[in-house]
């Protein structure tokens, strides 16, 4: 204990000197102590929160899934383009035949499909009914229902329904682009062929000229 009190002295020392040396020194521990109670108060308050790094989690879909959803949607193929790739193909080797008409790009699109009306066994009925009101007044109501089953044969085992008309597909609009349109004859005869083989009105064709290779 003696030499801890003499180290003590020494440190703060003694006498007036010593006196006034313990003053400062008291004075930086109750500054110290001060700086530590605001750094608590300070952490108290101020909540840490880690930053996530940038665009983690946030990157955008694989180039090749995308690609790859694009062209399935691209190679499934619906009826219309079914139809429609089916008229392009009959009109383009028939236009490539007619003289002065060289090669040919064609697009066609429809506005149904084909329709089909199947035979029907119908049958009609008629229900009349009288009312009598409070007041004595009379009231006549007539219900018609029609009602019919499908008309089928046997086919090899399998119930077939008899068809009675087909009606096709009603084209929409027709594009050609043909090499050798540039001709008001060649041109007037690719419209007439579009409007009788597809059945559909010159005002919804148009023909123009292939560019020069």
């Amino acid at each position: 204990m003696g030499k801890l009190r003499d180290q003590l002295n020494k440190w703060l020392g003694s006498g007036e000197d010593g006196a006034a040396k313990r003053g400062q020194t008291f004075r930086w521990l109750i500054i110290v102590g001060l700086i530590g109670v605001a750094i608590v108060i300070l952490s108290s308050f101020v909540n840490v929160k880690e930053i996530e790094p940038e665009n983690v989690g946030r990157e955008p879909p694989q180039e090749t899934s995308v690609q790859s959803a694009f062209e399935s949607s691209v190679n499934e193929a619906t009826p219309f383009d079914t139809i429609e790739r089916s008229f392009e193909d009959k009109m383009k080797g028939i236009l490539e035949q007619i003289v002065g008409v060289g090669t040919v790009d064609i697009m066609v699109t429809i506005d149904s499909t084909e329709e089909i009306i199947v035979q029907r066994n119908m049958q009609d009925s008629q229900q009349n009914t009288e009312e009598t009101d409070a007041n004595g007044g009379e009231r006549n109501i007539t219900q018609y229902t029609r009602s019919g089953e499908i008309v089928t044969y046997n086919e090899s085992g399998d119930e077939v329904p008899i068809i009675t008309k087909k009606i096709k597909p009603q084209v929409r609009g027709v594009l050609v682009v043909a090499k050798g349109a540039e001709n008001k004859v060649v041109k007037d005869l690719i419209v007439e062929a579009v409007e009788k083989g597809l059945n559909v009105p010159s005002y919804r064709i148009s023909v123009v000229p292939r560019k020069q290779q």
